[in-house]
């Protein structure tokens, strides 16, 4: 990772730069408003939307969020964002590493998350079929993914549904 990049739970004074940040990753502002709609939802986890900062700015932001396989919460993760000028530096797998690691500590059991299939198996995610998932749309099994943060997390699978924060009509 970057040197002199630190990364820690969001606050309430990082929402402007962590807008900026999505907006400028992804070109458009459909990535930073659902970090808001899913701030102000029942799927909000305060201690799982995490910042990278570097001389004091966000560069970086990963969030992840309450979802239902079945019946059980699960936790989904998305989106993540790195301000372009910071991308390939290491920040968004050092993002996806803590935000892992801290749902682990907090007991959760399984991350979900629709994402690229040569990027996320370097960390432990795997076509999301394996496990018995279902997706709640007939996406490809390769992006479709999930992460038991322990064995068994699963449960022997189910239907996965994100947060109503994800789907707009």
């Amino acid at each position: 990772m970057a040197s002199g990049v630190t990364i820690r739970t969001e606050s309430e004074a990082d929402h402007p730069a962590v807008r900026d940040v999505h907006q400028r990753a992804f070109g458009q502002e459909d990535e930073a408003l659902l970090v808001e709609r899913l701030r102000n939802s029942s799927a909000f986890v305060p201690e799982l939307s995490l910042v990278a900062t570097l001389d004091g700015g966000v560069v970086g932001h990963v969030i992840l969020s309450r979802a239902r396989l079945d019946e059980r919460s699960v936790l989904a993760l998305g989106p993540i964002g790195v301000a372009p000028e910071q991308q390939r530096r290491g920040i968004g797998a050092a993002l996806i590493r803590a935000c892992i690691d801290r749902a682990a500590t907090l007991g959760e059991d399984l991350v979900i998350l629709l994402g690229h299939p040569e990027y996320y198996p370097r960390f432990g995610f795997v076509p999301a079929s394996r496990l018995g998932i279902t997706p709640p749309r007939p996406w490809r099994d390769e992006v479709f993914m999930a992460l038991e943060l322990r064995p068994g997390g699963a449960h022997g699978g189910g239907a996965f549904a994100y947060a109503p924060a994800f789907v707009l009509d």
